[in-house]
């Protein structure tokens, strides 16, 4: 028996770092994700391979269904000692398993291995949600609440397990620890004139949040600012005044995090509008522009700039 999962990757319009604390936020389901297939052995391992978006293996491990027997210690010793201290993808994948385990005592309990293949359609470094879309994927596999395996693991707002399992442009709060998620159109009339450009590094989001985390501000004025911004950019149909949101959003934070803008610090030479997406400081930016955008970015280096319509379900 085969069975396959598939997870969207995720990008984050507004409410980055204030989502946690319960901004309403407005988040991008991307046509880039990740696959997960799972195929019964007749031994008792789980094979595991991952596939980078050029079908190339960045990562194997074959890990023992014996580890899985005993999921209330954190890591067995003896399962700890397999591993190098450098090889932190496979504890970071045997702590997502075992935590797996935890959530449905039924999961991996039978005698029957699995060859398990993940795959992405993206560049590992682009920042578009691996370890969200592994996490939706092995819930899938699992049985168990996703936000509650994420909570476990890498823990984190949860937009991107919503971006995962959802198809389109979703708004998303956390309010007295319920979360509110909801569907919506985004077709901006100026689509063509927005797109995502990678500023060829990736940025650890756990750092950006920890600083984040450090400011001391008038928190429940961020978050109704941002909540506000993001009622105002979800219905917005006049390309300047999404500028404007944008421009308005990006000195919010950047005044909380006391980090100058992508824009004032890479590109203070470009007519239009750059937005940081999620960690600040690296993965991709949102570029309001023209059809002369792309050009432009390529002219200083980066390569990878990607028009709203084929990055955006």
């Amino acid at each position: 028996m085969t069975q396959h999962f598939y997870s969207n990757g995720k990008l984050l319009l507004t409410g980055e770092y204030v989502v946690l604390d319960g901004a309403l936020s407005f988040a991008l389901p991307t046509k880039y994700g990740q696959a997960l297939t799972i195929k019964e052995l007749d031994s008792p391992v789980i094979l595991w391979t991952s596939l980078d978006e050029k079908g190339e293996i960045w990562f194997h491990t074959s890990l023992q269904l014996e580890f899985f027997r005993n999921p209330e210690v954190e890591i067995p010793n003896e399962v700890e000692n397999l591993f190098t201290s450098t090889d932190k993808v496979s504890k970071m994948l045997l702590k997502i398993l075992l935590e797996a385990k935890r959530l449905n005592p039924n999961f991996l309990n039978g005698k029957m291995g699995y060859e398990v293949h993940t795959t992405l359609s993206f560049p590992r470094d682009w920042g578009l949600g691996s370890s969200s879309t592994l996490i939706s994927n092995i819930a899938q596999w699992a049985n168990v609440d996703p936000y509650a395996l994420l909570s476990e693991t890498f823990n984190g707002s949860g937009y991107d397990i919503a971006c995962a399992q959802h198809n389109r442009p979703i708004i998303y709060q956390i309010k007295r620890g319920e979360r509110f998620i909801k569907e919506i159109e985004f077709i901006p009339p100026f689509k063509d004139d927005l797109f995502f450009v990678h500023l060829n590094r990736k940025q650890n989001s756990r750092e950006g949040i920890t600083r984040y985390k450090k400011q001391e501000f008038d928190k429940e004025t961020l978050i109704n600012k941002i909540s506000e911004l993001t009622e105002e950019c979800i219905c917005c149909t006049e390309i300047t005044r999404f500028k404007e949101l944008m421009n308005i959003h990006e000195l919010l934070l950047a005044d909380i995090l006391n980090l100058t803008p992508v824009k004032e610090k890479l590109f203070p030479d470009f007519e239009g509008s750059i937005k940081s997406l999620g960690a600040w400081g690296g993965d991709f930016v949102l570029a309001i522009g023209d059809k002369n955008t792309p050009e432009y970015f390529i002219n200083k280096g980066y390569k990878t700039v990607i028009p709203f319509a084929k990055m955006i379900l």
